[in-house]
């Protein structure tokens, strides 16, 4: 064959800009399609192998990244199928658009899928003032050598070289001198190649050993950068318990501890999906888990972020997601609008709420004692998918401030006897914070009333989604009143004041806190009961706390709360028979009281109330 000049034929002559500036998003990608394209042609010869064609000499099938920092070349080579002069010309030259436009439009819309246009080869232009190829078929013929410097002229002739394959040798430009750094190569072949199917070589690395006498040998081996057969390409059948923990250290080396369980998906109709998806421990700060789920097809990493693939409350589970079918644009970095990804989101969401219910109905006590690190995951989704809630229900748990845990139809239906208030609503009690609410807790507990512990930052959004879907129920905090008329029934108590004297004390304690944002009911309680508690209103700061969570500004909007007066303790009768000025003082002691045990006295109300303290004393 003698040389050839002449021009790939795009239609259009500005098409390497249009590839530079608009096709890929991230320049360092262009390994990872290099490296794909070599690993796919290594297959294609395996599986002719397979069927018996001849493919000469069929024991070595490795792919070897080289640097030559001096030179400021990287090649990729593979032992594939190689390809002919006519192929050359079909794959390399004729790149598949109809015209610049038709891409563009194409592209801008995200209807482009991998391998529609056949680009992966020509993101080396991103990174190379030039590029050669050096390729021989497996098939009978002359190699072929071609070879472009970033515009649509090439050059192609008869190659030198002798064995089968490929050879992609790529002059880096000055912009991208980065990629001949050893370092930084073998940083993009351990994230986009990982688990690729074919053994990849970049170089040598040592092994030490000591032997005898303490005695140190150094052996240089090949390094291989990647395992050809993650867990996830493997039959459950076939793994361990240690192997799919060995692999969890594999994919997060930095994590010291084992996950609590996995699930292995392998579908293949009505698409193919593989993975394996780990729960890790989740007992707070779930925010931060996200993007811990990579994303493969055909074992090639595309991305850590699935959200569009899988449901929200997925992504705070850690692992691997590999299909085929699931559709990306041209330069893999965006999902395309298809029916298959909302299919497959809803196969893995059903499978995660299959195993669920599985370890649940299995070994409900080491479900249990899970619970502390599960739950946070179960109830975000409950909250945020609704299909994922109806199956989670027979599974989801609430523990009670005793550290027994229940379904929630199996608590309230524990708790009907006792709790149920004159409307025939049951009344859920529960404390998001056991310490700074033990006041509360110890005079509901001592009244023989049960209480959940919901004190994690999701609970704030929880206990509602858990009212609005759990028929005739009602919740309420341990402080949104007292424990007397927490439960509302018909056996209220009498006041021993008079009418008067109820006016009297009420006028006192609202003219002594005017300024504050406190709002004085006088209520009959038991002689008992504390003098003087604070409560809040259930609605209102359900509403507060939320919109501060949810990152409103509520700083004209006061932290309110409700003063409750005990008229028929002791204390209140003395109050009314001091002078003018004693009295101002005890209401003012009994308030800061009440407001110490809730941590909410500082600064200069806490010095005032020190001072008044010792006074009295």
């Amino acid at each position: 064959m003698s040389t050839i000049k002449g021009t790939i034929k795009t239609d259009v002559a500005n098409i390497f800009p249009i590839i530079k500036k608009f096709l890929y998003s991230d320049h360092e990608i262009f390994l990872r399609e290099l490296v794909a394209n070599a690993t796919d042609a290594t297959q294609k010869l395996k599986t002719y192998a397979s069927k018996g064609e001849s493919i000469g000499q069929s024991d070595d099938f490795r792919i070897e990244i080289k640097l030559d920092e001096a030179a400021k070349t990287l090649t990729v080579s593979d032992k594939g199928i190689g390809m002919t002069k006519d192929e050359v010309e079909k794959y390399i030259n004729q790149i598949a658009f109809s015209s610049a436009q038709e891409f563009l439009d194409k592209y801008q819309d995200d209807n482009a899928i991998i391998g529609h246009f056949g680009l992966g080869f020509y993101s080396a232009f991103m990174v190379a003032d030039k590029v050669e190829i050096h390729t021989k078929s497996y098939k009978e013929g002359e190699a072929v050598r071609w070879s472009c410097d970033g515009d649509p002229e090439y050059t192609m002739s008869v190659g030198d070289k002798a064995d089968r394959g490929t050879d992609i040798i790529l002059h880096i430009n000055e912009e991208s001198e980065e990629f001949l750094k050893e370092a930084r190569v073998q940083e993009l072949l351990t994230k986009y190649c990982k688990f690729l199917p074919v053994e990849i070589k970049f170089g040598e690395k040592e092994l030490r050993e000591k032997g005898e006498d303490d005695i140190e040998t150094i052996e240089h081996v090949d390094n291989i950068i990647n395992n050809p057969s993650p867990a996830w390409t493997k039959k459950p059948s076939e793994l361990s318990d240690d192997d799919y923990k060995a692999f969890y250290r594999e994919l997060y080396p930095n994590t010291y501890e084992d996950p609590l369980f996995w699930i292995h998906l392998n579908v293949d109709f009505p698409f193919n999906l593989t993975g394996i998806l780990f729960f890790p421990k989740l007992k707070s700060n779930f925010e931060i888990r996200k993007n811990k789920i990579g994303l493969y097809c055909n074992q090639v990493f595309v991305t850590d972020n699935v959200e569009n693939i899988v449901p929200e409350f997925l992504t705070l589970l850690q692992g691997v997601i590999d299909s085929p079918d699931i559709p990306l644009n041209v330069s893999r970095s965006y999902l395309q609008s298809d029916p298959n990804v909302k299919r497959i989101s809803e196969h893995i969401t059903k499978k995660v709420a299959q195993k669920l219910a599985q370890l649940f109905k299995k070994d409900r006590e080491n479900f249990e004692s899970k619970w502390g690190d599960i739950g946070v995951f179960i109830k975000y989704g409950m909250l945020t998918d609704e299909k994922f809630a109806d199956k989670a229900k027979g599974f989801s748990l609430v523990e009670d401030v005793d550290g027994k845990f229940f379904t929630m139809e199996e608590y309230t239906e524990s708790i009907k006897e006792t709790q149920t208030d004159k409307s025939e609503k049951t009344i859920v009690l529960y404390s998001s914070n056991l310490q700074a609410q033990d006041a509360y807790l110890s005079a509901i507990k001592d009244k023989g009333y049960s209480v959940l512990k919901m004190d994690h930052e999701i609970d704030t959004h929880f206990v509602g989604w858990l009212e609005q879907n759990t028929e005739g129920v009602q919740f309420k905090r341990v402080d949104a009143d007292v424990a007397d008329k927490l439960i509302d029934t018909d056996s209220d108590l009498e006041s021993v004041l008079s009418e008067d004297q109820q006016t009297k004390l009420k006028t006192l304690f609202t003219e002594e806190l005017t300024g504050s944002t406190a709002m004085v009911e006088l209520k009959a309680l038991s002689p008992e009961s504390a003098p003087v508690q604070i409560t809040k209103n259930e609605i209102m700061r359900r509403y507060q706390e939320m919109s501060a969570y949810n990152g409103m500004d509520m700083g004209g909007f006061p932290q309110s709360y409700n003063l409750v007066v005990n008229s028929n303790h002791p204390i209140m009768e003395k109050i009314l028979k001091k002078q003018i000025e004693n009295r101002k003082k005890m209401v003012n002691q009994l308030h800061d009281l009440a407001l110490l045990q809730q941590n909410m006295l500082s600064g200069a109300n806490l010095t005032d109330f020190i001072k008044r303290s010792m006074d009295l004393l």
